[in-house]
């Protein structure tokens, strides 16, 4: 149908501190900053850019929405070839994994992990 979505273009997730989040997502994931400000560092996953703003100007783009502060309330599945030698190259460069790598009933070999600020990824195959 014209006019629907035919992918996600960018995720914004909010953080306390842009710099340590910089300094996470630059070790865990190893990728080059795309863009960055004094308020959020932005980073190319494939077709998708991943924002990271400041929370403090969060408000500005959710208005009247409130900005959460606490608890996971989603998840950002990445697919990937090979998630064990993924997860022992993460635990590597310091990431703490929250659970796997582990057979899912449902098919797909996966783990976790969460940002300084808790927002959580999934790595899977």
């Amino acid at each position: 149908m014209a006019g629907w979505p035919t992918g996600v273009a960018a995720v914004t997730l909010f953080v306390e501190d842009v710099g340590v989040a910089k300094e996470f997502y630059e070790r865990a994931f190893g990728l080059p900053l795309h863009y960055a400000d004094d308020v959020s560092a932005v980073y190319a996953f494939g077709g998708t850019l991943i924002n990271l703003l400041q929370r403090s100007e969060a408000a500005e783009l959710i208005d009247p929405a409130p900005v959460g502060t606490s608890g996971a309330r989603m998840q950002l599945t990445v697919a990937v070839e090979d998630v064990d030698a993924l997860c022992a190259e993460l635990t590597g460069r310091g990431v703490t994994l929250l659970n796997g790598p582990m057979d899912r009933p449902w098919g797909p070999r996966t783990a976790a992990f969460s940002d300084p600020d808790g927002h959580v990824w999934e790595i899977a195959h």
